[in-house]
């Protein structure tokens, strides 16, 4: 049994030229023991690393070097052990790191993927206070990281902050900036760190003047911005009553655009189209002719929602003109509903699509590009203000409801939208009745889709 000790927790150099010294020796990876400085050891291992430097070489993928870089840098014991198994595999599967249902790859990846995120907060998430020494204004910061992240962050610290002296403390090591040189110091404690100063008060009114209650997501602010960050963070303070105060200032801001626009929403609307169109939300933007944006009377009292622009949307830039739209337009017709009094849009601004020879085949957009998407219908819904809001198909749901939705269990009755802006109603998509191969079945649910238009536009007071 071979045992190899690390000077540090996260020294990947010295990771490094060990495991390439032990796959050259070809030393299997269950006869390797990896322990960090003076820990304890396996009572069973010889003590000594490899002799010198054995004669050959192998190379290994770029993509292998960053993910290890990464990992290492978590906080799991057996991570060195697991990344020279990982290594040992590549040399008889060069491409090993393309399958991503590999059990090894997929653990692998997730250790890296937690120290980004990890580096992430640090970067976000450490506030300085001012204190005083005998050089002047120092800056102090308290962080608690999750992995052993503090060295591989430091330099963007220094970047962003080379002009003032400042230290940052956490409980493994502290690190600390003069303005000329890095230096590294032992870990510290909270009460090492200074409560706050009047530069807050600054910070928070800064906060409060650039918080948007009409973005506000509360289950997105705590996964990016979690609870135990947020006694060090002075702003954080002010977001419960922010929380609480957001829908009454989505409300004044709607009122301000209406005001704004002339006493009616055509101008907000105007802005809202022509910032659409230059959307790059999602990478759809990138195939696509255009954003399709929704179109009608912004007063209108029904509002209807597809999934998505299809071929000819997209090349007319305007919404439900295709096969789809043509038989939505008779199926509004034979339900008492004016086309022209209703506003049409898509839950997904830009049509996704396959290539096939000469022809764009419709390609259903997925979950993030649906999310993507969701703060365009949800300003449409705002301006627009319908009493009632069509949903033609799942993914229309989905973009209303913020959930995935079962069309045959939600269809047929009406359901409060969020934040007072009226009710839903589901329906199937008039591409879906296109698709039917069966002659019968497809006028039956023609009438279906028919009876469903109906039944929402008596839903209008």
């Amino acid at each position: 049994m071979r045992l190899v000790t690390l000077a540090e927790e996260d020294d990947f150099t010295g990771w490094r030229d060990a495991v390439r010294a032990l796959v050259i020796a070809g030393v299997a990876p269950d006869q390797v023991t990896w322990q960090v400085g003076e820990t304890a050891s396996d009572l069973f291992g010889d003590g000594s690393p490899p002799a010198g430097t054995p004669v050959g070489a192998f190379s290994v993928p770029r993509a292998f070097i960053d993910l290890a870089r990464n990992a290492i840098l978590h906080h799991d014991p057996e991570r060195f052990a697991l990344l020279h198994r990982l290594l040992t595999r590549l040399g008889d599967r060069p491409r090993l790191l393309d399958d991503q249902a590999d059990p090894l790859v997929r653990t692998a990846e997730a250790l890296a993927k937690a120290v980004r995120r990890d580096i992430h907060k640090m970067r976000a998430f450490v506030r300085f206070r001012e204190m005083a020494d005998d050089a002047g204004a120092r800056y102090v910061a308290w962080f608690e990281p999750e992995h052993h992240i503090v060295r591989a962050n430091a330099g963007f610290f220094v970047e962003r902050f080379a002009a003032m002296r400042w230290s940052i403390l956490t409980p493994g090591l502290s690190i600390h900036w003069d303005g000329a040189m890095l230096g590294e110091g032992p870990g510290a404690t909270k009460r090492d760190a200074p409560d706050g100063d009047p530069v807050e008060d600054v910070w928070r009114t800064y906060y409060a003047s650039i918080f948007n209650p009409a973005r506000v997501k509360v289950a997105a602010m705590l996964k990016e911005m979690p609870r135990k960050y947020w006694k060090n963070m002075p702003e954080t303070t002010l977001v419960p009553q922010l929380i609480a105060s957001a829908q009454a200032r989505e409300a004044g801001m709607v009122q301000a655009a209406r005001v704004k626009a002339g006493s009616n929403v055509e101008g907000a609307w105007a802005a809202l189209r022509d910032e659409a169109a230059a959307c790059t939300r999602c990478p759809l933007h990138r195939q696509a002719t255009q954003t399709v944006f929704g179109e009608g009377p912004v007063d209108a009292a029904m509002m209807f929602v597809g999934e998505q622009p299809g071929d000819q949307e997209d090349l007319a830039g305007q919404p439900f003109v295709g096969p789809a739209g043509q038989v939505f337009d008779r199926a509004l017709a034979e339900a008492g509903v004016d086309r022209a009094r209703i506003y049409v849009s898509n839950a997904v601004k830009h049509f996704k699509f396959e290539q096939r020879g000469k022809r764009r085949i419709h390609a259903k957009p997925n979950g993030p590009e649906i999310d993507a998407c969701r703060w365009w219908i949800e300003q449409e819904v705002m301006l627009v203000r319908p009493q009632v809001t069509v949903a033609l198909g799942a993914t229309a749901a989905r973009s209303l409801l913020g959930r995935t939705v079962t069309i045959g269990r939600e269809r047929g009755r009406p359901i409060d939208l969020p934040d007072g802006s009226g009710q839903a109603w589901i329906t199937v998509h008039p591409s879906y009745l296109l698709r039917l191969p069966d002659e019968a079945a497809k006028a039956a649910e023609y009438a279906r889709f028919v009876d469903d238009l109906r039944a929402a536009a008596a839903l209008v007071a």
